[in-house]
């Protein structure tokens, strides 16, 4: 019964300190240094317990089991946790031709702010558009443009923050 409770100890902990560094990087990819900094100690805390139980006793299989099964587990959930956490920006872009109804245009009057430029494209002259939003909206961006445009060439790619506000408004000049 010992075995049996120490190898699920070592499981949870594999499971915790591999979801916490799943997080702690996209915080990091994300722009965030101070918030991985504490989870990377939080990680190495739980880690190191984890290690411990395993280093105890080097001729036990099931403990070894446990602690691989903890990390498969733990890339899984952590991977699950930080899209649920949708922490930082995406860059929507959408292609479509010139003459196709605008996806840009929807996602202006929802609230989204847009940059369009026009270029040319395999098939003629498409409409590049543009638009920065909080990764938690993209599917209601993504199913508004779709709804506009279903035939939208639509990609997504994360952002590493520079500026934290938008161009401020042009001003009229006195």
């Amino acid at each position: 019964m010992d075995l049996f409770l120490s190898a699920l100890a070592i499981f949870a902990l594999r499971i915790a300190d591999v979801s916490i560094g799943t997080l702690r990087i996209g915080f990091l990819v994300r722009g965030r240094p101070t918030i991985a900094g504490l989870l990377s100690f939080l990680e190495s805390l739980v880690w190191l317990a984890a290690a411990a139980q395993v280093l105890t006793n080097l001729d036990s299989p099931i403990k070894f089991v446990a602690y691989a099964g903890g990390y498969a587990a733990g890339t899984v959930l952590g991977v699950q946790i930080e899209r649920w956490v949708a922490v930082g920006d995406m860059l929507m872009r959408i292609v479509a031709p010139v003459d196709s109804p605008s996806g840009a245009a929807a996602l202006r009057e929802a609230g989204y702010v847009v940059t369009e430029m026009n270029a040319e494209g395999r098939d003629g002259h498409v409409r590049v558009s543009f638009c920065v939003l909080p990764r938690r909206r993209v599917n209601t961006a993504l199913r508004l443009v779709q709804s506009v445009n279903p035939h939208a060439f639509v990609t997504f790619e994360g952002t590493t923050p520079v500026r934290l506000t938008p161009f401020p408004a042009t001003r009229p000049r006195k």
